[in-house]
């Protein structure tokens, strides 16, 4: 977070960056301020303290505003990645804990939950490779050209423009009899 975006390690001559030996993991995350303190950090708990490297989610973009994509957590994750020859235990989607949870915790049903998301490399994946239906909005990363193209190997069950398109146009008339 913004605590370490002003921190820079000495890279001079002798320059040894120390870190609390007490770190069990390191957990990528969106971080806006992600600088070279934090990946180099990182590296040496995961190499040198042998902390757990996990990753939230591998989002290769995300839309901070709407003019642009902008690069997502996965540029992070790659930052670490590469610096450590590690890969990461990922705990958002796709991977199945929060499946596996749900179903643990409240006694659900997987095969009646339905994954509704603007991602097919996240959320529509999520949904496929853990048995759930899945409806893929393309009112965010995802663009229907990109669904369509034969480069994709990820396909919904449904697809819809937006979420608007889950609730009526118009209410149904009631009728009262006498």
């Amino acid at each position: 977070g913004p605590a370490d975006s002003d921190k820079k390690p000495d890279m001079g001559p002798g320059g040894f960056m120390q870190v609390d030996k007490d770190v069990g993991a390191v957990i990528v995350g969106f971080d806006r301020n992600v600088n070279y303190y934090k990946i180099q950090y990182a590296q040496l708990c995961i190499n040198e303290e042998n902390a757990e490297f996990i990753a939230t989610n591998l989002d290769a973009v995300t839309h901070l505003t709407d003019a642009q994509e902008w690069a997502g957590n996965g540029s992070m994750v790659g930052a670490i990645k590469g610096c450590t020859g590690q890969e990461p235990t990922v705990v958002g989607k796709p991977s199945p804990l929060m499946i596996e949870y749900l179903e643990t915790k409240f006694g659900i049903d997987r095969q009646r939950i339905c994954m509704v998301g603007d991602r097919l490399d996240t959320d529509v994946l999520f949904g496929t490779d853990n048995g759930l239906k899945s409806v893929l909005v393309l009112s965010g990363v995802t663009t229907e050209e990109k669904l369509l193209s034969p480069e994709n190997s990820i396909t919904p069950d449904f697809y819809t423009e937006d979420i608007n398109a889950f609730f009526a146009e118009a209410t149904a008339p009631v009728s009262q009899e006498s």
